[in-house]
C-alpha cells in the first residue's frame, strides 16, 4: 500500500465513516477527485492562489525556497512539517482546503506534509515548473491516479 492509500484510508476514510455509517469507504476515483478539487484550488492555475508557481513564491517568502525546491529539483526531497505548511501557505488556505475535505486543520496538515513532496516532484519530472503550469484540477487528478497507480504515494 502506497503512502497516499495509507494516508487517505487513515484520514478520509474516518471522515466516510462519520458521514456514510454502512461502510461507504474511501479510496475510489470519485474520492481522489474530491483530493484533486481540494488541491487545484492550491496547485491549479485556475484555483486563485497562483498555481504552482504561486506555492513557490509562497515557500520563498516564508523562507523555504529551498525545501520547495527540492521537491521539484531532481534530487532527494526535502520533509516539510504540518507547521511549516501553515506558516507558507496560511490558516486560510488551510482551512478551506481541510473545509472541501470535510477535515480538520490538524488532520489536513499532516496530510500534506507526508503527500506534497512526492506530488509536487511528480508534477514537475523536467526539475522545474511548467511554464504553463497545471490548467485544471484535472491535470493535478491525472498525476494522483498516476501515483497511486505506481505506488509512489
Amino acid at each position: 500500500m502506497g503512502m497516499l492509500d495509507s494516508v487517505l484510508g487513515q484520514v478520509l476514510g474516518g471522515a466516510a465513516q462519520q458521514q456514510h455509517p454502512q461502510g461507504g469507504g474511501i479510496g475510489g476515483l470519485g474520492d481522489l477527485g474530491g483530493l484533486a478539487g481540494a488541491l487545484g484550488g492550491l496547485l491549479a492555475n485556475n484555483g486563485g492562489q497562483g498555481g504552482l508557481g504561486g506555492l513557490v513564491s509562497k515557500f520563498e517568502q516564508a523562507g523555504m525556497g529551498d525545501v520547495i525546491g527540492s521537491w521539484i529539483g531532481k534530487g532527494e526531497n526535502q520533509p516539510v512539517s504540518g507547521g511549516q505548511l501553515q506558516d507558507a501557505l496560511g490558516s486560510d488556505t488551510i482551512a478551506n482546503i481541510a473545509s472541501k475535505l470535510g477535515i480538520n486543520a490538524q488532520t489536513l496538515l499532516p496530510m500534506l506534509a507526508a503527500m506534497l513532496p512526492t506530488l509536487i516532484d511528480q508534477l514537475t519530472p523536467q526539475g522545474k515548473v511548467p511554464e504553463q503550469g497545471l490548467d485544471t484540477p484535472n491535470d493535478l487528478l491525472g498525476s494522483l491516479g498516476s501515483l497511486l497507480q505506481n505506488k509512489q504515494l
